[in-house]
């Protein structure tokens, strides 16, 4: 038998089919990749793909950085560090026999605005945008700031050229699009007309300005009282405030965003896309990759994660319930004890000699008229045979699972027959540190027809 049949004959067992074998291991050790960005639905283990990726990249000799912008804290939990914040910090305990180093963040977005104010104003007017009411609410949870805040960090992490590879772990959006237009949407409101024609009282300057837009345009007249009826007067002070000390900042953001946009079309960018083996979460995966292919986003493959195994794979759920059944059912599998020529079972007696109780009777104690201890039956089932029962049973179950399972990644399978996908199989716990990592580490890396490293 060829190689290649024995690697399609291997996945056809594990039900693969003729599904193209994503290699994690040539896309993490290929120098040319410098950032992976794992994405997806929420709850899907983004956070723990992201980690286990870094941590075999950076046992197999490479310099990464993991960012974070999940607000959950499994990940500084499951490096065995107490924190996370805005600075890389190096895991300790990671292998670096191989020469590699890991280290891990997690995105302060509000401290990465103040990083790129504090960079492109002179000190006067940084403290002025710093302290300005609106920016601070604008900095701390304004749609789109996170994701914008997250590209901003990526561009930086990047620009500094330390990190072999860096490694992103997306917010928990429910969309695609929160993730890949957040940047863009941001940047067009900061630097866009809106705000300009919002604030252009400012500019005039103050009351004065005001006064001669509310006389000079009676329609901006109009849109300025409804403003300051729905937002007061103090907001939009604020907002004149702000928008006169970041006016040189502006360009900037469009710039930086539209650039960082630019580095995840380039080739050394590769996109993950990570989902559990769900009707949901695979249609989210499905609209990811779609989205993505729209947006010329290098797609290396999907993750399927926690996907169901049994090594029993062979016993069907059909076969499975009829044996439990057969155990259950009264005289259709023989007792221990056997059957009497004439059909019935043989006696049982308590001590298997024959004798008998002192009542001279003939019978044991506590048995029935033929001999038969009454709570052990042969006409029911034993206590082995009711667990081995509940056994077959949850075999069952187990089989239909890996059967919905593998309905639905057949389904998304036949919509984009050119991903590569890589299955992780489930855990029996949680991943709560670094051997649990590695253990998902191994198991993206080991899939059918992927030669072993």
């Amino acid at each position: 038998m060829t190689a290649r049949a024995a690697e399609a004959g291997t996945a056809q067992a594990r039900g693969l089919g003729t599904l193209p074998v994503l290699d994690v291991d040539a896309l993490i050790d290929d120098p040319g990749t410098r950032i992976v960005v794992c994405c997806g639905a929420g709850g899907v283990g983004k956070t723990t793909t992201a980690a286990a990726l870094g941590v075999r990249a950076a046992e197999r000799g490479r310099k990464v950085v993991v960012l974070t912008i999940d607000p959950a804290r499994r990940l500084a939990q499951s490096m065995g560090l107490t924190e996370l914040d805005n600075t890389p910090r190096r895991v300790k305990g990671v292998d670096g026999a191989s020469g590699g180093e890991l280290h891990a963040m997690m995105l302060d977005m509000k401290r990465t605005f103040d990083e790129i104010v504090e960079v492109h104003a002179d000190p006067e007017r940084a403290r002025a945008i710093l302290e300005n009411p609106f920016y601070q609410s604008l900095s701390a949870g304004f749609a789109g700031t996170q994701e914008y805040m997250a590209m901003e960090k990526l561009g930086q992490l990047r620009a500094d050229d330390e990190w072999d590879l860096i490694v992103v772990d997306t917010p928990p959006s429910r969309s695609a699009l929160d993730f890949l237009d957040a940047p863009k949407r941001l940047g067009s409101f900061l630097d866009g007309r809106f705000i300009r024609l919002l604030t252009a009282p400012a500019k005039v300057g103050g009351r004065a300005g005001l006064k001669f837009v509310n006389l000079g345009v009676s329609g901006l007249s109009v849109f300025t009282g409804l403003l300051n009826k729905l937002l007061g007067t103090g907001l939009l002070r604020d907002m004149q405030t702000f928008v006169a000390a970041m006016d040189t900042m502006f360009g900037g953001f469009r710039t930086r965003a539209d650039a960082t946009y630019r580095l995840l079309q380039a080739p050394g960018t590769a996109f993950l896309v990570v989902a559990a083996p769900e009707r949901d979460a695979l249609r989210e995966a499905a609209y990811f990759v779609e989205r993505l292919a729209a947006d010329r986003m290098p797609l290396a493959g999907l993750v399927l994660n926690r996907m169901h195994g049994s090594e029993a794979a062979h016993l069907s759920a059909e076969r499975a319930l009829a044996a439990a059944e057969n155990l259950e059912e009264d005289g259709i599998v023989d007792h221990p004890t056997g059957k009497g020529g004439d059909g019935r079972p043989a006696p049982r007696s308590a001590s298997g000699s024959g004798s008998h109780s002192g009542d001279g009777s003939g019978t044991d104690a506590g048995a029935d008229s033929e001999g038969f201890p009454e709570e052990d039956s042969p006409s029911s089932p034993t206590a082995a045979e009711r667990l081995a029962a509940g056994m077959l049973r949850l075999h069952a179950e187990r089989m239909h699972v890996l059967a919905r399972e593998r309905r639905t990644r057949d389904r998304f399978a036949a919509l984009h027959p050119e991903v590569p996908v890589a299955e992780v199989a489930a855990l029996p716990g949680d991943v709560h540190d670094l051997d649990g990592l590695r253990a998902i580490g191994g198991r993206l890396a080991e899939q059918p027809g992927v030669e072993p490293a």
